[in-house]
């Protein structure tokens, strides 16, 4: 199928989108890389009154730091982010993140900010997001304001955004020394939508204990989540094969997950489990080492 006739506009800047947006709210829809947008036009699930092409807003597009926090704009390509000399050394599970999104062609298109505005429950970066405790600042006609990612996903395909705002650039700290990460996936091939995407960051005090745990998913259900209980139940412990064992199990239970032609509920569950386990014992073992 072919998208519907469509009215065509650039951005030159993000101001300028800001202007567009207000002008034609609802009828718009932001072009970034055009990787999930232009596929759900052909099919005519999206059928946008107004196209408004964020490529010229040249100031979207940058990899930097401030004040602890790794900073990216929205319209950054995630191959930019994931081969940045920057982001290896200060998040290198970024990087890692950012590896499992499809392939490498898809990446060289793909914008960052595009996928977290997308907010398909099936992607890594709004799990990354997450997990790494980050947020977004978005522009609108009624000024800038920044929002936690843990306020960001509100559904599936669906976040906090209002029509008129448009995400311009992503904050996320830079975890303290000491601290493991670790994403780990399930897919049917490298590249396909994600069954199971599990994500974990764990900090060990001088003794060994955990003193801060994140745990996030994606894949699973209708929206990426933070397992908030299964975290506490790590805090003040050692980091033991018993206590990880017991983490995934609370995670797995505390899960509603999809059923699909890809996997049923009841298989989802099962891979959260050994996906959780497997992101947790890496993240320790990375914490022992140092390297997050």
């Amino acid at each position: 199928m072919k998208p519907p006739p469509v009215k065509y506009q650039r951005a030159g800047d993000s101001e300028e989108a800001v202007g567009l947006l207000s002008e034609h709210g609802y009828e718009a829809k932001l072009l970034a890389g055009g990787q999930s947008l232009v596929p759900l036009m052909s099919y005519r699930f999206v059928q946008p009154g107004v196209l408004i092409d964020l490529n010229p807003a040249t100031d979207l597009d940058h990899v930097g730091e401030d004040n602890g926090h790794l900073v990216i704009g929205s319209m950054t390509r995630q191959r930019t982010v994931e081969t940045s000399a920057l982001v290896r050394d200060r998040l290198p599970v970024l990087a890692e993140a950012l590896r499992h999104v499809g392939h490498v062609t898809i990446r060289n298109r793909g914008t960052i900010g595009g996928s977290l505005a997308h907010a398909d429950p099936a992607a890594e970066l709004p799990v990354a997001l997450l997990a790494l405790d980050g947020e977004v600042v978005v522009e609108g006609s009624a000024g800038t304001r920044t929002i936690a990612a843990g306020d960001l996903f509100v559904g599936p395909m669906t976040t906090a955004l209002e029509p008129t705002e448009i995400l311009t650039s992503v904050r996320i700290p830079r975890p303290d020394a000491g601290t493991g990460a670790s994403i780990v996936e399930l897919a049917r091939r490298h590249g396909d939508f994600a069954i199971v995407i599990a994500m974990a960051l764990v900090h060990l005090d001088g003794n060994g204990r955990c003193d801060m745990a994140r745990i996030a998913l994606g894949g699973v259900e209708g929206a990426p989540a933070r397992m908030k209980a299964a975290e506490s139940g790590l805090l003040g412990a050692e980091p033991s094969g018993a206590a990880i064992e017991a983490a995934a199990d609370a995670v797995a239970a505390g899960v509603d997950p999809m059923g699909d032609i890809h996997a049923s509920e009841s298989y989802r569950r099962d891979m959260t489990r050994v996906f959780v386990k497997r992101a947790l014992a890496q993240a320790v073992e990375r914490a022992k080492g140092g390297v997050a």
